[in-house]
């Protein structure tokens, strides 16, 4: 095997009157690592899906090793060595490492000669430079030994070009150092090219040789990484510089604990433990961050303070009183919650943006007194001043929140969350797939409102997130809470450590 030269030249892509690609250019050099970066909608997906045969491009060409190629399916870019993996892990989680490589191959005999094809297997993996155990249930791997088995089958299919789509986003830090050192060797090694999909600038400064910048579907830059600094890429992507949002701490917490969980249980899920906390607490004018792998228990937490899972036994306490998540309960003491996927579970996406903006606050009055009717005018004007103070762009506030961008609905459930007084914040990876601005925007909000006296849980997947905006981090592993530590001066290769359940 022999690491692939891909070019793309002036690629075009329209889907109706809507141009998502124009005129895009991209040049990955053989045996190199090359981030490909851009805001959400900027084209990095349409682009990749002509690369890979699942679109076909309007203008333009793929040259291959110097050669233009036609790649109008999937089994063009399979035979010319092309292959992607995927964000979300598509491996199946009852079979076996070997079962998995062998099903993945385009030819599968009727009778399958195990022994065979482990001997095969056994082989192959003498010759990589990572190995994972054959006979292991991909469900019972960590995240990263999951990566690597991706990895793996795709070099196991002889593919010699690899696009990586986000493939830190569900690993420590430890696993994420460990798999994209791997990847570069193995770049750098001769035996692949790599074109990696992230929004981590640290990472690409870190680990790709070179990088190209998309925005609003067209080129916007490219550069070897060693001369082009976050400033300068964040710049090429938004258009303008970055203005620093304000993440500045004022205030030392509070002395009166505002949220309690006190030896809170809850069943397992799908083959996961439950939740057994013994206890937690958050204070006014402080973020708590809860680190941890996919999976150890954070959404559960976040289903049992939002009111969407129920608790088997023990207690929340809210502001000095045992608090069950109702409505009511809600509005009395001022908890807010912005849930993770805010559109499946903080939004009715077929009702209107006003709707949505409103739906705390519709049976209220000015004075917060219930009302028997609906007050359009004043509906409509808080939405009004929401989408104004929140930058929420949509063509109307009449159209349905569906249709708006993932930064936007974002912004709508921020808008109606933290409106009014707030005592309690609960968040849940509140920037997971928004672009650069709009992070920047989502972060400086959650410390506004600390810095406003609210007690702020922050439960995020993203450990750089919870590094720089906590107070105090809590890390949970297989539903329980193994390990404290204030943020300031925390240490990020402990804190995954006990992530992995290894310290």
């Amino acid at each position: 095997m022999s690491a692939l030269a891909v070019e793309a030249v002036a690629i075009s892509k329209r889907f109706g009157a809507f141009t998502a690609l124009a005129d895009v250019s991209m040049k990955v050099a053989p045996a190199s690592v090359h981030a490909l970066l851009g805001e959400n909608g900027a084209g990095k997906s349409t682009l990749v899906k002509c690369l890979l045969g699942y679109y076909r491009a309007d203008e333009g060409s793929f040259l291959i090793d110097g050669r233009e190629e036609i790649i109008g399916r999937p089994a063009d870019a399979d035979r010319l060595g092309l292959g992607m993996v995927y964000q979300h892990f598509t491996l199946v989680p009852a079979m076996t490492v070997a079962e998995n490589l062998v099903m993945s191959r385009a030819a599968v005999p009727a009778v399958i000669d195990w022994g065979r094809e482990l001997a095969a297997l056994e082989a192959f993996m003498a010759r990589m430079p990572f190995r994972v155990k054959l006979t292991a249930e991909v469900g019972t791997l960590a995240a990263g030994e999951r990566q690597k088995t991706e990895i793996l089958k795709q070099l196991y299919l002889q593919r010699r070009f690899l696009v990586l789509d986000e493939p830190t986003s569900v690993l420590t830090p430890q696993e994420a150092d460990e798999m994209l050192s791997l990847v570069q060797g193995l770049a750098h090694g001769g035996s692949i090219s790599v074109l990696i999909i992230t929004h981590k600038l640290k990472e690409v400064a870190r680990f790709a040789d070179d990088v190209t910048v998309l925005r609003r579907g067209r080129f916007a830059g490219r550069g070897a990484t060693a001369r082009l600094g976050a400033a300068e890429l964040t710049a090429m992507m938004i258009g303008e510089p970055q203005v620093p949002a304000s993440l500045q701490r004022r205030g030392a917490p509070m002395a009166a604990e505002r949220l309690r969980v006190r030896a809170l249980r809850t069943a397992g899920d799908a083959g996961r433990p439950g939740l057994a906390i013994d206890t937690l607490s958050v204070f006014p004018r402080e973020i708590v961050g809860i680190a941890g792998v996919s999976g150890n228990g954070q959404k559960d937490l976040a289903e049992v303070l939002g009111g969407q899972r129920i608790a088997e036994s023990g207690e929340v306490i809210v502001a000095g009183e045992t608090y069950t998540a109702t409505r009511a309960e809600a509005q009395a003491r001022g908890v807010r919650v912005l849930p993770e996927e805010p559109l499946r579970n903080g939004c009715v996406p077929r009702m209107s943006v006003s709707d949505n903006l409103n739906l705390r606050s519709f049976d209220r009055d000015a004075a917060g007194a219930p009302r028997l009717w609906l007050d359009g005018a004043a509906m409509a004007e808080r939405a009004r001043r929401m989408i104004a103070g929140y930058g929420v762009r949509a063509p109307s506030r009449e159209v349905p929140i569906g249709v708006l961008s993932g930064g936007n609905v974002q912004r709508c459930v921020l808008a109606r969350e933290l409106d009014g007084e707030v005592q309690l914040l609960i968040v849940a990876n509140p920037c997971f797939g928004l672009d650069v601005k709009a992070v920047a925007e989502v972060r400086a909000r959650i410390m506004a409102a600390r810095n406003g006296g609210a007690a702020v849980l922050l439960i995020s997947e993203d450990l750089d997130e919870i590094l720089e905006l906590a107070d105090r981090i809590v890390v949970m592993h297989d539903g329980r809470i193994v390990h404290q530590t204030p943020a300031a001066g925390a240490d990020a290769q402990t804190i995954g450590a006990h992530m992995l359940g290894s310290h």
